[in-house]
C-alpha cells in the first residue's frame, strides 16, 4: 500500500513541478495568468489511498503590472474585463494580453489572428452602439471638408470707446475699429482661407462684427450687430448667423458663426474659443486609442476620425472560465454568460493605450515553491526505497 500511496506522490509533485516550470516559462508572456495544481487527499472510506491533483487552475482575476509600450495599439486593462476577440471559425474567447495590430485588410487583430470585437461605426461616423462586430481601420485618404460651422466665444471689452466718426470704417485703418481676429476655414477643394472679423463699438453695450475673407468683403451679410445686456451677457444674436461666402472656382461657402457664450465684461479683448469644422484633405498617418477604447484613425491634416469602439466583457465567476491556451479563455456553465459593455462604464475597466499587462507570476514564489515540490518529491522517493529495503528484508527472513 504504501508504494502506491508514495507512487501517487510523486505523480502529484510531477504535475505540481509542471505547473510550476509553465508559470516560471511564461513569466515574460503578455496577459498569462499564473497556474497552480491543486491537491486533494484520497480516500476509500477510511483507507488512505495517498494524494491526487484536482486541477491546475489559474489565478484570472489577479492582474499583473502595466507597462509602457511603443504601439499605439498595445492595449492593457486598468481594471477588470477581457477583451473580447472571435477567430476565423466564429468562436469567441476573452483575453487580457493586448498584443494588437492589423492585418492586411485593415482588421484590428491580435497576435493570435483573432478580431478585435466591438461596436462599429456607420457611413457618417455615428457610433452603431448594440451591434457587435469585428472592428477595422480605414486605410487611404479623406477628402476635403468645407468649414460649415465656427464656434466663436470672445469677451469684448466694456471699457473700449467708440471709435471717432471722423473714422469711418476700414479694415486698413485701425483706429476705425477695436479689435479683430482671424479664423482658418476651408473650401469645398480644401484650400484655406482667412475669416476676418472687425469689431467695432457703436454705443454702451453695442458692436458691429465686419466680416472680411482673404481681405475682400465678398460676404454676405458685409456686418452684423451684436448687443450685450447690462449683466454682460450676450443678447442678441440669439443663435447661428449664417454667412454666404462665394469662392473662386469651388462652391459658395455657407457658415453658420455663432457667438454663444460671448460676454461683454470691463477686460481686454479675448477669445476663448474658436472651432471651425473643415479641413483639408489628408492621408492615414496612424491611429490612436482612447480611455473609453474608442478607436481612431489619425491623418496628415490634423483630423481624427472614429472607426468604432472596442468592448470589455466581465463575468460573474472569472475563475469559472476555460483555458484555452494560458491567455484566452472560453465561456463556460461555471462562470456565467459575459456581461458586456464600453470601458469605463459599469464595474469594467479603463483602456491604456501603447501599454501591455504583464504575466502575473511571482518568480520568487515560484522558485521556492520549486524547492519545496523537489523536497516533497525526494521525500516520496525516500518512502519507495524504504519500503523496498524492508520488502528485502521481510523476503531474506522467510
Amino acid at each position: 500500500m504504501s508504494f502506491s500511496i508514495a507512487t501517487s506522490g510523486l505523480n502529484a509533485v510531477s504535475q505540481q513541478l509542471g505547473a510550476i516550470s509553465n508559470n516560471i516559462a511564461n513569466s515574460g508572456t503578455v496577459g498569462f495568468k499564473s497556474g497552480r495544481a491543486e491537491f486533494a487527499a484520497l480516500y476509500a472510506q477510511s483507507q488512505p489511498l495517498g494524494v491526487g491533483v484536482t486541477g491546475v487552475t489559474q489565478s484570472i482575476t489577479r492582474g499583473g503590472n502595466i507597462v509602457s509600450s511603443s504601439s499605439a495599439l498595445d492595449l492593457a486593462i486598468s481594471g477588470n474585463g477581457f477583451f473580447v476577440v472571435r477567430d476565423t471559425s466564429g468562436t469567441t474567447s476573452y483575453t487580457r494580453a493586448g498584443y494588437f495590430g492589423t492585418d492586411k485588410d485593415g482588421n484590428l487583430v491580435n497576435n493570435l489572428g483573432m478580431q478585435m470585437q466591438g461596436y462599429p461605426v456607420d457611413d457618417k461616423g455615428n457610433l452603431l452602439v448594440g451591434t457587435v462586430t469585428g472592428l477595422s481601420i480605414k486605410s487611404g485618404s479623406i477628402p476635403a471638408k468645407a468649414t460649415e460651422n465656427i464656434g466663436f466665444t470672445a469677451n469684448l471689452d466694456a471699457n473700449a470707446k467708440v471709435p471717432s466718426a471722423n473714422n469711418p470704417f476700414s479694415p486698413t485703418d485701425e483706429m476705425s475699429y477695436n479689435n479683430t481676429y482671424t479664423t482658418q476655414i476651408f473650401d469645398s477643394l480644401g484650400r484655406e482661407h482667412s475669416l476676418t472679423q472687425y469689431f467695432v463699438k457703436t454705443s454702451d453695450n453695442n458692436w458691429d462684427v465686419h466680416y472680411y475673407m482673404d481681405g475682400k468683403p465678398a460676404i454676405t451679410p458685409s456686418s452684423i450687430a451684436i448687443e450685450f445686456d447690462k449683466n454682460g451677457t450676450l443678447k442678441t444674436p440669439i443663435g447661428a448667423q449664417t454667412l454666404d461666402i462665394p469662392v473662386d472656382g469651388a462652391n459658395s461657402l455657407k457658415i453658420d458663426l455663432n457667438y454663444a457664450g460671448s460676454t461683454q465684461y470691463g477686460s481686454d479683448f479675448s477669445v476663448s474659443r474658436n472651432q471651425g469644422d473643415g479641413y483639408a484633405s489628408g492621408e492615414r498617418t496612424g491611429q490612436q486609442v482612447d480611455e473609453k477604447g474608442n478607436i481612431y484613425a489619425t491623418f496628415s491634416n490634423g483630423e481624427r476620425m472614429l472607426q468604432g469602439q472596442l468592448i470589455l466583457a466581465n463575468f460573474a465567476n472569472p475563475n469559472g472560465l476555460q483555458s484555452q491556451d494560458g491567455t484566452t479563455w472560453a465561456q463556460t456553465g461555471s462562470s456565467g454568460a459575459p456581461l458586456i459593455g464600453a470601458p469605463g462604464s459599469g464595474l469594467l475597466g479603463a483602456i491604456k493605450s501603447s501599454a501591455l499587462e504583464e504575466s502575473n507570476v511571482d518568480l520568487t514564489s515560484e522558485l521556492v515553491g520549486l524547492m519545496t515540490a523537489q523536497r516533497n518529491y525526494q521525500a516520496n522517493t525516500k518512502v519507495i526505497s524504504t519500503n523496498d529495503q524492508m520488502m528485502n528484508a521481510l523476503m531474506q527472513a522467510v
